[in-house]
């Protein structure tokens, strides 16, 4: 019960230089693919290249899934001169080089978005739960909704674009919300109000189908899933896990335990802020509560209370207790900006490249 799954998306780089790829072969893929049995593909951007694990009912599955497709894409990279960075955006990459992958569906989508899909030049991670009861999925949505910056500001892994310090430590969701219909979802509490919303849409022509609606928490439409897509990939594998495991803590704690009351818009506007602050301070951030602001650890640690017994249930005490840490020690854009400060003496390109260095060496699961 409670079957979840982890999706990465990557940049491909050159072995050597570590820029960004334009182009990626397709023989690439296709060994990749292979390998896999399906679970690694392209993405919109032929710079990328996408993982999914199988369903997973255990944390360890999913470790050991995660791990060994982030190995399976190295080993496939490599065979072509190549190597992978896991993280929110390249330190260094310029969007005006990049190279939409050739599909159809991906056509159709820069057609309509037109700049704004040439720069979207971004990798995250998403996660999927399954719920015992898939109706539910718009309640359960709905209750996520004030948790949802937390699961940013724990991924936070792109400071950097263009070559610059963004001064953000999510670069990668605040440029996101230039596409339509991302965000925080809207209150829709149910399937029926979804499938007026979409038919809405799709009627007036403004989207082709419901996989059209980015939110950063949405149903699924292909899973019996709850999907979360707030989350910068993360660098470190280990990180990926462990809020992979939060998440699903968490909807067994909506779905069983927590009494649905519904969430108001001052609610949703309360979150919609802090997914600000995620995006500007990561794990720095302090939420915003009714009762006052909330630095991200300590709510954290008020979140692992209220779900300790669905932790025991699924065997992801060690996912708290990752999570845990990544709030008190710092996430990735943390680490990045690290070591781009110590590197400065050297100038900014060389603190840069040491940035994009610490990037790769973090990334490879061995």
């Amino acid at each position: 019960m409670y079957s979840f799954g982890i999706e990465e998306e990557f940049f491909l780089v050159d072995a050597e230089t570590r820029a960004v790829a334009r182009q990626s072969p397709e023989r690439l893929f296709a060994e990749a693919k292979g390998a896999s049995g399906g679970r690694i593909g392209r993405e919109f951007l032929e710079a990328q290249i996408e993982v999914a694990t199988l369903p997973c009912n255990t944390l360890a599955e999913g470790r050991e899934q995660v791990f060994e497709l982030r190995g399976m894409v190295k080993a496939a990279a490599a065979a072509h001169g190549m190597s992978f960075l896991a993280s929110g955006t390249h330190p260094t990459a310029a969007w005006r080089e990049s190279v939409q992958s050739k599909k159809r569906r991906y056509d159709a989508i820069m057609d309509d978005l037109q700049i704004i899909g040439k720069r979207n030049m971004f990798c995250g991670m998403h996660v999927h739960v399954e719920l015992p009861d898939p109706a539910r999925r718009f309640e359960i949505m709905c209750a996520m909704v004030p948790y949802v910056p937390l699961f940013l500001a724990l991924s936070t892994s792109s400071p950097f674009w263009q070559s610059q310090a963004t001064g953000l430590k999510s670069y990668r969701l605040a440029a996101y919300d230039e596409l339509p219909r991302t965000g925080l979802p809207e209150l829709i509490f149910n399937q029926s109000d979804f499938d007026a919303y979409v038919r809405a849409l799709t009627n007036a022509g403004a989207i082709k189908d419901a996989s059209h609606v980015w939110w950063t928490l949405r149903p699924s439409l292909t899973y019996p899933t709850l999907e979360l897509r707030a989350a910068d990939c993360c660098t470190r594998a280990e990180d990926a896990v462990a809020i992979a495991g939060l998440y699903r803590v968490l909807v067994r704690y909506l779905f069983e335990r927590a009494p649905f009351t519904g969430v108001d818009p001052v609610a949703r506007a309360i979150a919609s802020e802090n997914l600000w602050q995620a995006k500007r301070y990561g794990v720095a951030a302090k939420f915003v509560t009714v009762a006052g602001a909330v630095p991200v650890p300590e709510f954290l640690d008020r979140l692992a209370d209220l779900v300790a017994e669905d932790a025991d249930a699924l065997d992801c005490n060690d996912a708290i207790a990752r999570c845990k840490a990544i709030a008190l020690e710092g996430t990735s854009a943390d680490e990045q900006i690290a070591v781009f400060e110590a590197a400065l003496a050297d100038g900014e390109d060389a603190a840069l490249a040491a940035v994009v260095a610490w990037i790769d060496r973090t990334t490879s699961p061995v």
